[in-house]
């Protein structure tokens, strides 16, 4: 009971109106003065002055400042509020220029689209394909309502195989494998398929790459793969490449294939090079045997042109061809052969013949051999 008999004479302090550090007001419980400088403490600046308490107090200069600062108030002279720059808007005016500041920006980024002249947009309509757009200054609904997807249709694209510069091993008709390292170049014919029909256009092109490639090697020789079929072969992959895309509406029109590099894998390099210099080296004896077996059918063919020639006389004259060949023939047996001249009798020869004899060599005549020197008989004791 003493704890709670002291709370209504607390609660009694907190109500006074008049109370401060400095004391109480006039007319207190307390029975002192109004402490305006005569009671038992310091008089409270901000109380009211005696004789006043009847007029309610107005704000003073700090809390009329403090509201100003923080804004409240409609601004006058007689309430609170911010005090503004005379001749600038009211805040609604700000914000309505930032909005309107805003919606333009977003007309201007979204709806205003710049195509290049080897540019075409893709326009949709909240995901749906609604048109193409053609080079200039086009505008279309603002974002999110349409979306504008610039595709470069002029730019010719290259991708090389393999991509990281690795092994890129293939098998040939001739069941040999090869590493082959070539590069596809490709434009966008049709920007709509382009967008729209194919997930992961390049992915898809790389995949159509690689199968058309393996099913040219696979009818091609080791010989056509690293040799002079790769024009050939070229071309087959690319005509491949084009029916498959094709059936597939990719729009993608492929410009090219280049093979750049076919060779053997590095494992078997040396002992590939060994037979492909023997087997240079075998077309180069075929070439001789040939260019041989063409001159000697010239030659036979001379000579049978030659017999035709010589038969045409021999229907003509027969005794005097006849004797003509004879002649010939003994010119041609006989000028690398010694030759002796039998003169018939009574028949003197006007016309020395000194070379007509082969002049044989003289017979050498062996040198003498020379004799051991015979010792001289030994005479002495032993005789």
């Amino acid at each position: 009971m003493t704890i709670f008999s002291g709370w209504p004479r607390r609660l009694a302090i907190f109500n006074a109106d008049n109370k401060g550090p400095w004391g109480g007001g006039s007319g207190g419980e307390g029975g002192g003065s109004d402490n305006g400088g005569s009671g038992d403490g310091p008089r409270n600046p901000w109380a009211p002055q005696p004789g006043n308490r009847s007029k309610v107090p107005g704000p003073s200069a700090l809390d009329e400042f403090i509201k100003r600062a923080r804004g409240g108030g409609s601004g006058g002279g007689g309430g609170g509020g911010r005090p503004r720059i005379p001749g600038t808007p009211s805040p609604n005016v700000l914000w309505a220029i930032g909005a309107a500041l805003i919606v333009a920006a977003w007309f201007g980024f979204t709806s205003i689209h710049p195509i290049g002249p080897q540019q075409r947009g893709v326009v949709t309509f909240l995901g749906r394909y609604s048109g193409t757009l053609e080079p200039g200054i086009r505008l279309t609904l603002p974002a999110p309502f349409n979306a504008v997807q610039v595709l470069d249709v002029r730019e010719i694209k290259t991708d090389t195989f393999p991509e990281n510069g690795g092994e890129n091993l293939m098998l040939t008709g001739d069941q040999n494998l090869v590493d082959v390292d070539y590069s596809v170049r490709w434009d966008i014919s049709n920007p709509q398929d382009f967008a729209f029909q194919i997930a992961d256009p390049k992915a898809t092109l790389r995949a159509t790459a690689e199968s058309a490639m393996r099913a040219v090697m696979a009818t091609a020789s080791l010989d056509q793969a690293i040799g002079s079929g790769r024009d050939a072969m070229e071309v087959k992959v690319q005509q491949n490449m084009q029916t498959i895309l094709n059936s597939y509406n990719a729009g993608i029109r492929i410009q090219g294939v280049a093979i750049r590099g076919a060779q053997p894998p590095a494992q078997v390099v040396d002992s590939f090079k060994k037979v492909s210099a023997a087997q240079q080296e075998a077309v180069g004896n075929v070439n001789k045997a040939r260019g041989y077996a063409q001159q000697i059918l010239a030659q036979a063919q001379g000579q049978a042109t030659a017999f035709d020639v010589i038969y045409a006389q021999y229907k003509l004259a027969p005794e005097v061809t006849r004797k003509r060949m004879y002649y010939e023939t003994m010119e041609q047996v006989m000028a690398g052969s010694d030759k002796t001249i039998i003169a018939a009798p009574g028949v003197n020869s006007y016309l020395p013949l000194p070379g007509g004899m082969r002049r044989l060599p003289e017979p050498q005549t062996p040198a003498p051999q020379a004799t051991a020197p015979q010792s001289a008989p030994q005479t002495g004791a032993g005789q």
